[in-house]
């Protein structure tokens, strides 16, 4: 009878390493929208609309927070989420500290929310309703405590994060490219292993 294959640990050593380079996207978005905002300002995001620099890797954020999800579980994005919030807050200018510390655990914990129950019928499904509330909670909180016109500048900062969150699920649909349509399978595989334990 042969021997069985050996037992090693390559598969926990490459969920790590993807777990660790999301982890370092979503902080690195984080990181660069506040740079971004402080740095430059309003500007335009297509549509006669403007909206402030980081609004798209606001929005970029949002949507690692869905790939980390699936790769951490739902205790793990949170305590992401929470870091994430305390890494804005650090980072951000010192009249808009509070505005993006908010804004981040806010519209973070929403997403979570509404992403965990409709994961199951499919990653585009989830994805799209959860980041365009996460999105929307954002700029609502972002812009009410940063003492900005809400209502007025809202339409700007969702077409600036709809840029973010529209691009890489037309990716991701069935037959685009071979690279995301193996990360899609692993995600799956990763929830339904998650949810059948």
């Amino acid at each position: 009878m042969p021997a069985p294959p050996p037992v090693t640990a390559r598969t926990p050593i490459r969920r790590a390493v993807r777990c660790s380079g999301w982890l370092c996207g979503y902080a690195a978005a984080l990181l660069a929208a506040n740079i971004l905002t402080a740095s430059f300002g309003m500007v335009p995001v297509g549509f006669g609309q403007r909206a402030t620099a980081g609004t798209l890797l606001a929005g970029v954020a949002l949507m690692i927070r869905n790939v980390l999800q699936d790769q951490l579980g739902r205790t793990g994005v949170v305590a992401a989420v929470l870091a994430g919030s305390l890494l804005s807050a650090l980072i951000a200018a010192p009249g808009l500290a509070l505005a993006s510390a908010a804004a981040v655990a806010v519209a973070e914990l929403a997403d979570t929310a509404l992403y965990t129950p409709l994961r199951r019928h499919g990653w585009a499904r989830a994805v799209l309703p959860a980041t365009m509330l996460g999105a929307l909670l954002d700029s609502v909180v972002f812009l009410s405590l940063a003492g900005l016109p809400v209502w007025a500048a809202v339409p700007g900062q969702m077409v600036g994060k709809g840029w973010a969150i529209a691009v890489p699920i037309l990716l991701a649909l069935p037959g685009r490219t071979p690279h995301l349509g193996i990360w899609a399978a692993r995600s799956r595989r990763a929830v339904h292993n998650r949810v059948t334990r």
